[in-house]
């Protein structure tokens, strides 16, 4: 019985990274290396194009998977079983393994995929896959061969030193590791698409930090809550990050004031990207990360969305910005955060909403209206009450 479990993980688009695919894979292997930090004993080595890890026996083999395959960067995991390459070794190995899934999963049928990632070694993969097959039939006498539809397709991969049985190839996520994409600042509000937003752009190696506006004591402090549970679930995917929170409602009380209703969300809106340039511009990230999506409301149709990217001078990321809304609730199920974010609790984007905002606002009446304000004060005393915590995973 083996002391200790062999995961494969397999890299998604770092594979395709040429010269820089070694800097990748070293970010990769380290990002798994902490996601299994509390974890005690494991192991984490990258060899021949994959990353091998190894863990005692003893830990929860689906545990390991699980916290694996939330890895940005990881295309899929195989738990496996390792063996000298030698074809009696393997042949043994591979009985013991069908053997354990006749058991467990009552399988009944199998085909044989074996792959020869070693040229030196003597049996090509055709002979590797008959030699093994006919093996496991005569160590398995109730299984049967089944070449269009088996129950369960057995992979035998022989490498120089080592080879690996398994059957499974859970996929990971994919996407880029985290660190290799610079940091951008999500504004994070207690909705369905932002933690989505956040979550695609940590999904592209993007480090992430959090604007959240509120408008207390108009909203709630369970709303705020709410928030930091959805960071909480975000931070599973992206570790830990800054998430500054900021009162937005003497901003808004000046503009319901000072300023033509019908402008009111757009003119709100841009007060808070400002607000969030400038905290991003401190905390050295190199572009804002929004939630919007084209035409879902009114400060989102195309016309508002030009007036609005005008009062900032960094990038703005929108990685929603051409999905149907099932698309993003079904991300938002998929990554656990739909089901948060359907609380019934306030946002600040629901205070003073006017009856019928301008749908196609024009940059100089929206500049006209904003001149009746001191922006840069009213920016400025913003950043500075600002309250910031470290949002850590919730399953950690």
């Amino acid at each position: 019985m083996e002391d200790r479990n062999t995961f494969i993980v397999r890299c998604g688009e770092v594979a395709l990274k040429g010269l820089n695919k070694p800097y990748f894979e070293r970010m990769l292997v380290d990002r798994i290396k902490r996601a299994l930090k509390k974890f005690d004993g494991i192991e984490v080595k990258r060899k021949e194009g994959l990353i091998f890890v190894k863990a005692p026996a003893a830990l929860d083999q689906d545990e390991i998977v699980g916290e694996i395959s939330r890895v940005f960067g990881v295309a899929s995991i195989s738990p496996a079983v390792e063996v000298d390459s030698d074809m009696e070794e393997i042949g043994k190995a591979a009985v013991e393994f069908m053997l354990r899934l006749i058991e467990k999963k009552g399988v009944k049928t199998f085909k044989v995929d074996a792959k020869r990632a070693d040229k030196s070694f003597p049996v090509k993969s055709p002979d590797i896959a008959r030699n093994i097959g006919a093996q496991v039939l005569i160590g398995c006498k109730v299984l049967k061969v089944d070449v269009h539809n088996p129950d369960c397709l057995l992979f035998v991969d022989v490498r120089r030193d080592k080879s690996y049985i398994y059957e499974q190839k859970i996929s990971g996520f994919g996407g880029l590791p985290l660190g290799t994409n610079g940091k951008g600042m999500i504004l994070l509000s207690g909705g369905i698409d932002s933690p989505v937003a956040a979550w695609m752009m940590a999904k592209r190696g993007m480090l992430i930090e959090a604007v959240h506006f509120h408008s207390y004591p108009y909203t709630s402090e369970r709303a705020q809550e709410k928030v930091v549970d959805l960071a909480k679930i975000v931070a599973g995917y992206c570790s830990r990050f800054k998430m500054h929170t900021i009162n937005l409602l003497p901003i808004q009380e000046l503009i319901v004031q000072n300023c033509p209703e019908e402008e009111t969300t757009i003119l709100v809106r841009r007060f808070m990207m400002k607000i969030a340039e400038k905290v991003a511009r401190e905390t050295d990230c190199c572009m804002l990360i929004t939630g919007e999506n084209l035409g879902q409301v009114a400060s989102q149709t195309a016309e508002a969305l030009v007036v609005t990217d005008h009062s900032v001078q960094i990038p703005v990321m929108r990685p929603l910005i051409a999905l149907d809304k099932v698309d993003i609730m079904d991300i938002a199920k998929n990554i656990g955060t739909y089901e948060t974010s359907i609380l019934p609790y306030e946002d600040c984007c629901t205070v003073f909403l006017p009856k019928h905002p301008t749908t196609k606002p024009k940059l100089e009446k929206i500049l006209e209206s904003e001149s009746r304000l001191d922006v840069e004060q009213l920016v400025n005393e913003a950043v500075a009450s600002k309250e910031t915590i470290t949002v850590y995973p919730d399953y950690r």
